[in-house]
């Protein structure tokens, strides 16, 4: 009896792949949930007992903005750690002075380079030349930054161009230069120092809080990248600060100093490193900015305007007296 076959029907590879649909469904948000509790659960251990720091002995740190500020008191952090530094800045003075610094406290191996981070040429010059001089970067540290303080109509466009290629811009010339070797060796970290005005608007610093914004946003994408191309041995920071008293911003005021107090530089630099040898992806300081941001994710946008009024968010840059060339 001969043997007769027909194709299946429509209906039935439809019903089929409805089938496959609906458990792939299931199965991923099997998955989805068992993950998030234990990733919740890992997250509250985390916060009673203390993490594991990772030895960095004999990794190449970079930072940049290096010659003053958090960049230079980051480098003395590091100092202790047995790292070989490099430092970048636009002022050759401030180097020196960060480099003598680091060698008081301990640090055998100092390297600092002048470079204009805004300036893409510049950057992939002086990145082949601390390739060539002293190895592949492991930590690289985007800390350099300036500031208008300007209300945006009142700011120059060639201000605001030069706070875009500071602060955001060099972000990422610093990774093309830097990342692929870290990708090659799936061994490295990279540390975006943003601001809490990368994450709330603030009156008075339109094109600052823009630079902040896409700082964040490109180091996240990033990160992203890293993961689903399996590099999960090249970890990211993202540093959210209030206002930290290094001259940066200078003027500004606080209106409530207890739950956003104006950062001592030190507490930062200190909170920042240990952030790195903890493998944290977030840091923001102070800690209620956690809180400020979970409310902002679901408050209405009037609630959200008045907040930021009780807040001072409407006056922080009223007294403004800071210059573009000191670093956050």
């Amino acid at each position: 009896m001969p043997i007769s076959w027909s194709p299946p029907s429509s209906s039935w590879i439809l019903a089929t792949g409805f089938t496959n649909l609906r458990m792939n469904f299931l199965l991923e948000t099997l998955q989805l949930i068992v993950l998030s509790i234990y990733y919740n659960v890992e997250a509250i251990i985390k916060c009673i007992i203390p993490t594991k720091k990772k030895d960095v002995t004999g990794e190449i740190v970079l930072i940049t903005g290096a010659g003053s500020g958090i960049g230079r008191l980051m480098a003395l952090e590091f100092a202790r750690l047995d790292v070989a530094l490099v430092l970048w800045d636009i002022s050759q003075e401030g180097m020196k002075e960060t480099a003598r610094l680091t060698k008081e406290k301990g640090a055998s191996r100092v390297h600092y380079y002048l470079c204009d981070c805004s300036d893409k040429s510049e950057v992939y010059r002086v990145a082949k030349q601390v390739k060539r001089e002293v190895g592949d970067v492991r930590i690289l540290i985007n800390n350099a930054g300036i500031v208008t303080g300007k209300k945006f109509m009142d700011a120059p466009d060639s201000l605001i161009e030069k706070t875009l290629e500071v602060n955001t811009m060099s972000h990422f010339w610093t990774y093309k230069a830097f990342l692929p070797a870290m990708v090659d060796n799936n061994h490295g970290h990279l540390v975006c120092i943003s601001s809490s005005a990368g994450l709330i608007g603030v009156n008075g610093l339109a094109d600052y809080c823009a630079s902040k914004f896409a700082a964040i946003g490109f180091a996240e994408s990033v990160a992203l990248e890293l993961l689903a191309t399996g590099k999960d041995g090249v970890k990211t920071t993202i540093v959210c600060p209030y206002f930290i008293n290094t001259g940066m911003f200078d003027g500004c005021s606080t209106k409530w100093p207890t739950l956003l107090p104006i950062l001592d530089p030190v507490y930062v630099a200190k909170n920042v490193v240990n952030a790195i040898l903890t493998e944290q992806s977030y840091l923001l300081l102070p800690r209620s900015m956690n809180l400020l941001m979970a409310l902002k994710s679901f408050l209405p946008s009037k609630q959200s305007v008045i907040l930021g009024k009780y807040l001072g968010a409407f006056n922080f840059m009223d007294t403004f007296q800071g210059h573009q060339k000191k670093r956050n």
